[in-house]
């Protein structure tokens, strides 16, 4: 299936796929992009803040992306253009699987760029326990179905 924007009314909604996070995903994604203690060992996590091994923020916001994507299925790519709002509210734990709800608030033809429409959504990374791990809402520019509007 390959959806464009006309495809996004205000008020769909669209639940991913789950994902689920290991320790070794949490350590190797905080080795490259986020090396603070509370990632890398969960003895270190356990004198921080969020008592015990958790992932990056910026590690649920990849994942989150991924099952974004998979997700809202766009012929020709969707390209962000704004987040706002981004909350991450409680940690993700190895063996959390998270899954992404979309909800779409806006939706409109693009002004500047003819064969584009622009939505504005609401995100929630839930983890299998329906707690939210992260939330935003966002922009983002696609394509839409006939050529020129």
């Amino acid at each position: 299936m390959s959806r464009t924007f006309e495809d996004f009314s205000v008020g769909r909604r669209f639940v991913s796929a789950s994902h689920v996070i290991s320790k070794k995903d949490i350590v190797e994604f905080a080795r490259q992009f986020d090396p603070q203690p509370m990632h890398l060992e969960a003895s270190a996590g356990g004198e921080s803040l969020l008592d015990g091994l958790a992932a990056s923020g910026w590690q649920t916001a990849a994942i989150s992306m991924r099952l974004f994507v998979e997700t809202m299925q766009v012929r020709g790519g969707i390209v962000g253009r704004a987040v706002d709002e981004l909350r991450w509210p409680a940690a993700v734990r190895p063996g959390d699987a998270l899954r992404v709800e979309i909800e779409i608030m806006e939706a409109r033809l693009s002004r500047s760029r003819p064969g584009f429409g622009i939505i504005r959504y609401r995100s929630l990374t839930k983890n299998q326990g329906e707690v939210v791990v992260q939330s935003f809402v966002a922009l983002a520019l696609l394509p839409v179905r006939a050529a020129g509007h």
